[in-house]
């Protein structure tokens, strides 16, 4: 049976700051700092556009709600190379835990008992949570096609595939 592949999406800077709930400093700079960077289109100099996908967006918010709570630069840094390498529905199901020093996955709520039991666990982000802010925050922003440029409107894009077969 084969499955439909629809091509991925892209999102100006602007567009992901919007959405991400960041500035356009931020973003900047998380890109050239390698903290996270656009994974459809890099920029090539002066002028040219970086393009963000979905699950970029869906980091930078993420990166983002650490930094509100107080986590270093650093165990960002180390929280967003395990996010990389971590599956989409991996993603959809965790909730990252943190103390404020340090950052912990929890895939269960046993988990997250265990993590707080212990005293670790001062705050959680539920990623599903934020997945689904990131995805209604996109739903009304303009993205792209990273193969010609044109204008991608909600409806027939990744973002609308992955609605159509959650039910939503």
């Amino acid at each position: 049976m084969s499955e439909i592949v629809t091509p991925e999406v892209g999102y100006r800077g602007a567009t992901a700051c919007v959405a991400a709930g960041i500035t356009y400093r931020q973003l900047d700079y998380w890109a050239r700092t390698d903290l996270i960077g656009p994974s459809i289109k890099v920029a090539t100099g002066s002028g040219s556009q970086r393009l963000y996908g979905f699950r970029d967006i869906l980091v930078l918010k993420i990166v983002k709600r650490l930094l509100d709570t107080g986590v270093s630069l650093q165990n960002i840094r180390t929280a967003v190379e395990h996010l990389r390498n971590r599956g989409v529905a991996d993603l959809e199901s965790m909730t990252l835990m943190s103390d404020g020093v340090s950052i912990y996955e929890c895939a269960s709520p046993d988990e997250i008992i265990d993590l707080l039991q212990g005293g670790q666990g001062v705050f959680g982000i539920a990623i599903n949570k934020v997945w689904n802010e990131v995805e209604g925050s996109l739903a009304t922003l303009q993205g792209e096609s990273p193969k010609d440029g044109s204008i991608v409107t909600s409806g027939n894009d990744e973002l609308a595939q992955r609605r159509k077969l959650r039910g939503a």
